[in-house]
């Protein structure tokens, strides 16, 4: 037999064992990347439903569940990246310039898209330290409402008009949750300077006392009424602050049940709830006698107030 031809035979046989050998560990890394990924999933998705189970409040559950999510996507992700570049170092491709490629593409879409990242990376946080859950009265720099839905990309917000805002994450800097745990019901009660004091704050006491009786509102007020005192010195009126300790979204109800209460209890008592007051005064003359004001001047003083 000619020797060429057995040493190409050789050659060619030698060729087809490294394509076969080359093959096999690319299966092997494909297959082994497959079953990390639905091994570590299954991993994220065990430790959520323990998680969960572990958890009465349903809008925790969905975080939880929005996290685990998160999770496993990263993980697919990263494993895949890893096995498709030791498949192409199988296949002889080299990685470096296409990591290089990769490099410059990606810092170029990340200048592009920065701030979709930042709604991404900021979302995360929102959820992770649970800042932010459906079913919250949140005020989110200049929006405010109640939460629709939390989302990697947004926050949904319905205001008290029924307008809905859609607030990027990354602009979100700073949370103002006005539902968690309790609430303070703050009023400011003005009554007129020549009231006593000291009789106003004992029927705010009595009026109060009634609010947190009734059973309606009972289980919404968590603590009695906590008069702070004179809060200020108006132009026309004594300011005096009080709060009450409530459920967390009652304090709107709370308040609005209480001025009205004050408002028949201070009719009641005789009590002058202040409003604007105008004095014309027309001035003396040398002798010290104050002339009379035409009554043409005083209806115009007296218009002019009212406009």
């Amino acid at each position: 037999m000619n020797p060429n031809l057995l040493s190409e035979l050789a050659a060619w046989w030698t060729a087809q064992g490294g394509w076969a050998t080359t093959l096999l560990r690319v299966s092997l890394i494909a297959l082994g990347a497959w079953l990390l990924v639905a091994a570590l999933q299954r991993a994220i998705r065990a430790f959520r439903v323990r998680i969960a189970a572990r958890l009465d409040d349903r809008e925790a559950q969905k975080r939880a569940e929005t996290l685990g999510r998160v999770f496993r996507y990263l993980v697919a992700v990263v494993v895949s990246l890893i096995a498709g570049m030791l498949i192409l170092g199988e296949l002889g491709v080299s990685v470096a310039p296409i990591l290089g490629a990769a490099g410059v593409v990606g810092l170029a879409v990340g200048f592009g898209a920065q701030s979709l990242v930042k709604d991404y990376f900021t979302g995360f946080f929102l959820l992770l330290e649970n800042q932010i859950r459906q079913g919250d009265v949140v005020k989110l720099g200049d929006h405010g409402g109640l939460v629709e839905s939390v989302t990697l990309r947004h926050v949904q917000l319905r205001d008290y008009d029924g307008n809905v805002h859609f607030v990027p994450n990354g602009q979100i800097t700073t949370v103002i949750n006005m539902s968690r745990e309790f609430a303070q019901a703050v009023v400011d009660v003005g009554v007129a300077y020549r009231e006593d004091v000291d009789e106003v704050i004992a029927v705010m006491r009595e009026a109060g006392a009634a609010l947190q009786a009734d059973a309606d509102f009972a289980p919404r007020i968590l603590a009695e009424l906590e008069i702070a005192g004179v809060e200020a010195w108006g132009d026309s009126a004594v300011t005096i602050r009080c709060r009450f300790k409530v459920q967390p979204l009652e304090q709107w109800t709370v308040k609005r049940e209480f001025l009205k209460r004050l408002k028949k209890a201070f009719d009641e008592r005789g009590i002058e709830i202040p409003f604007p007051h105008l004095t014309v005064y027309a001035g003396q003359d040398k002798s010290g006698m104050a002339p009379t004001l035409p009554l043409r001047l005083v209806r115009a003083a007296a218009a002019g107030a009212e406009t």
